[in-house]
């Protein structure tokens, strides 16, 4: 397996690890990247305990890749980030994409975006605390149902929100941004950042 620095793109899915938080909201990032792997020509996942993450490889096009899922829970995913040990910020803004779940997103959406606040989002908290700036790419997934958004809620609604059961016609909407987000991935993959944010946002 290659040092991380010798990948083009390092794109980390966040979420949390375990079978009982595989469908809920809070792992669509996670998810989002799976599909990708599974869509494109990538190595099995392997646990790599020194990023404290399950890591793929592949290659798309002359881009070589490595896929990231962090297995420290989504609010300490930037233990995986300090651990690539990326040499500057330039390699940082230019390699790295973070894809995670939002609640400021309607569900079923994605929204590309690049040197942005984390909007509260601990997971990416914890990865720009890490990687010392904000400046990288993010795939937002949204996961608000449109009642939802812009609307004041407590910590435990959001907590209940993001890791809770999710129903059938949310799940169906929640896969159709999942997907959404494993073919932006592609395009960042094939054809760049900006390309990608002109398609999909």
């Amino acid at each position: 397996m290659k040092s991380s620095s010798a990948h083009n793109y390092l794109i980390l899915g966040l979420g949390n690890p375990g079978k009982e938080y595989e469908y809920t909201r809070h792992n669509a990032g996670r998810n989002a990247v799976l599909m990708f792997i599974k869509n494109g020509d990538f190595s099995p996942c392997e646990e790599n305990k020194k990023l404290q993450a399950s890591v793929s490889e592949g290659t798309i096009g002359k881009k070589h890749i490595q896929a990231i899922l962090p297995e420290t829970f989504m609010n300490k995913s930037g233990i995986t980030a300090k651990n690539l040990k990326l040499k500057n910020k330039k390699q940082i803004a230019e390699s790295v994409v973070v894809v995670h779940d939002d609640l400021d997103l309607p569900i079923g959406t994605i929204k590309i975006v690049k040197n942005r606040g984390s909007a509260g989002h601990k997971g990416v908290e914890s990865v720009m605390r890490a990687l010392g700036t904000r400046d990288f790419t993010r795939i937002r997934i949204g996961i608000a149902k449109p009642a939802h958004l812009k609307k004041s809620q407590s910590e435990e609604t959001v907590l209940k929100t993001v890791i809770g059961k999710v129903s059938p016609d949310d799940t169906n909407l929640l896969k159709k941004g999942i997907k959404k987000a494993a073919s932006a991935l592609r395009t960042i993959a094939e054809s760049g950042v900006e390309r990608a944010m002109n398609e999909w946002n």
